[in-house]
Order: structure tokens, then C-alpha cells, then sequence
């Protein structure tokens, strides 16, 4: 197939534009290179695809609709990734106008858009964080009272109605997938888990949240990417919302034991109070994507932190934008 990948410079698009080129599909990234993190890495994310003729790259914005439209028609796009997006809770608090124009006005871009081209399936990276301080044991997609509390979240989740409003106007085909805490190779420099293991590796102090009970459900790249392409090939309704997470959540002082444990080195942590935005949990039901995508997630976090300490090591990417 051709497939569109919005944000496919990043972290997870580069990523998935990976696995569907050695899948055999034809794979469009459109990606601005916004300066959230540094340009160089987005580049580095993707360099060994610019010389496969079935790889693409145009240099846009998201919210430039005559080019997203003609991108679409001279590619002959069957299929949209949606994964473009400004990220990052506490930016989101600084800048939520910013926030809403380019998540949520580029979504309705890319939707208008895709109606415009006869373009029907849409694959959307949708987030935990709309669920927000849900007080819920276990997240689960049938939950109504959602608590966001951050524009980032809210922006998420507006793009989830937004899409299930084109859905029923228009046929449009779509699944959303809340991903939860994406941790392995490429991750940005901004994340915790990269952050912790470049700060211990490198003797600084970390920064610690709360009291170290504040636990995410980390989700390995490999097996977010499996969702994705699950969803690519999913036809059995035209709508759906979908968790794709661990089911295992782990907290902040086991997460910093982990990184200890594989590095060999101890932390140096600075305990401050709890940011504004920043949920206290999360914790992925994931029955809905083992029933519908056959989603199992394969990689232990131990195993992954592993893995992902080595490739900082052998990619050269330690000590980077910091």
C-alpha cells in the first residue's frame, strides 16, 4: 500500500516507517522538524531510508492544507498515519493556544483533507493522558468520566471526537490508539527514561516528582509498532478506540532501580513536589487490543531498559541535547 506518515521523523513514525518498508509498502512521512528537540536526531531517525525510492520525505507543516492535499493526491495515498503532534504536558500548560492550533486544527487538516483526496482509513496516535487523573484501578476504553488536566490531553482527546465526527459525516474509516508511555530506541531526549539513564550514566542528579509512587504503564516501541500495523490492516467496524500499553505498570522508584540495576550505578536523586499536569498513574486495559488487533505485548521493561541502554551506547547517542 501507499501510506502517509505524519510526524514521521520522530520517534514512533520513524520508527513504524521502518517496519512497513520492510513489510513492502510505499511509505510518504510528511514532517516539519519543529525545534522541540534537535533537528539533527529527527535527521539521524531517518537517514538510512533517503535513498529508498519507495521512501518519501516532504519538509511541512501539517496545518498547510494545499500541501498536505497535493502530497496525498501525487502519492496516491491509501492509508493515513496520524502521529504529528506538539507534545509534552508542561510546554502544553506554557503555550495551550499553540497546542490547540497544531493538534487539533492540523487534525482537522489532515481530516478535511483526506475526505477532499476519497482517502478513507485513518490510523490516529491518540495518548493515555486523556484519561488523566481517572480514578479507575485500570484504564479501560468504555470509561466516560475522563479527567484531563493538561491542554496536551485535552487536545488528544478532541482529536479522538473530532475523528469519530468524520467518521459518522463521512464513512471515514478510523482507529485511535492511546498510547501509554512509549520507552525504547530513538525515544526524545526529553522523556524520563532517557533522561534518567544519561544523567546516572553520567553522575548528575535526577529529578524525582512526589515520593516515587507515581507509576506509568511503559509500552516497549516494537510492540506499539506491532498495534500500529494491526490497526493498518484492522476492518472489522469503522470506528474504534483502542488502548495499546504493557497492562504492567511500574513506578517511578522501580523504574530508577531498573536503570541502577542495568547500568551498574546509582542514582543521585533530587526529590521535588509534583508537576502541574502530571497524572498519578496509568495502567492500560488491554483486552480490547488483544480481541481486536491480536495485540500481545512481547517485551519485559527490564529488557527493554536493556536494550535501549544499548543502543545509546552503540548508536553514539549518549550525552546528546541535553
Amino acid at each position: 500500500m501507499n501510506i502517509l506518515i505524519t510526524g514521521g521523523a520522530g520517534f514512533i513514525g520513524s520508527t513504524l516507517a521502518d517496519r512497513l518498508l520492510k513489510d513492502g509498502h510505499i511509505v510518504t512521512v510528511v514532517d516539519n522538524f519543529n525545534d522541540y528537540y534537535s533537528k539533527e536526531l529527527k535527521i539521524k531517525n531517518i537517514q538510512h531510508n533517503l535513498s529508498n525510492e519507495k521512501y518519501i520525505l516532504y519538509e511541512e507543516d501539517i496545518r498547510n492544507k494545499a500541501a498536505i492535499k497535493n502530497i496525498l493526491k501525487n502519492n496516491n495515498i491509501e492509508v493515513v498515519i496520524h502521529i504529528a503532534a506538539l507534545a509534552g504536558v508542561r510546554a502544553s500548560i506554557e503555550r495551550p493556544e499553540e497546542f490547540v492550533d497544531v493538534n487539533v486544527n492540523g487534525t482537522k487538516i489532515i481530516l478535511d483533507s483526506m475526505i477532499e483526496c476519497n482517502i478513507k482509513k485513518l490510523v490516529f496516535a491518540s495518548s493515555s493522558s486523556v484519561y488523566g487523573n481517572c480514578e479507575a484501578k485500570i484504564f479501560s476504553e468504555n470509561i466516560t468520566n475522563l479527567q484531563q488536566i493538561s491542554p496536551y490531553a485535552k487536545t488528544k482527546y478532541q482529536c479522538e471526537e473530532l475523528i469519530k465526527t468524520y467518521f459518522q459525516l463521512y464513512n471515514l474509516s478510523a482507529v485511535c490508539l492511546r498510547l501509554f508511555t512509549v520507552f525504547g530506541p530513538r525515544q526524545r531526549p526529553d522523556l524520563a527514561i532517557r533522561k534518567f539513564i544519561e544523567q546516572i550514566k553520567k553522575d548528575e542528579p535526577i529529578i524525582m516528582y512526589g515520593d516515587g509512587t507515581m507509576s506509568r504503564d511503559y509500552t516497549y516501541i516494537d510492540d506499539v509498532i506491532n498495534g500500529f500495523v494491526s490497526a493498518i490492516e484492522y476492518e472489522n467496524s469503522l470506528f474504534e478506540i483502542i488502548n495499546i500499553g504493557s497492562g504492567s505498570p511500574v513506578n517511578l522508584l522501580k523504574l530508577v532501580n531498573i536503570i541502577e540495576k542495568c547500568l551498574d550505578k546509582k542514582a543521585i536523586i533530587k526529590q521535588v513536589a509534583t508537576q502541574k499536569g502530571d497524572v498519578q498513574k496509568t495502567y492500560a486495559d488491554i483486552a480490547k487490543a488483544k480481541s481486536l488487533l491480536n495485540y500481545t505485548p512481547k517485551k519485559d521493561f527490564e529488557e527493554g531498559i536493556r536494550t535501549f541502554i544499548d543502543w545509546l551506547e552503540t548508536s553514539n547517542c549518549f550525552y546528546k541535547d541535553m
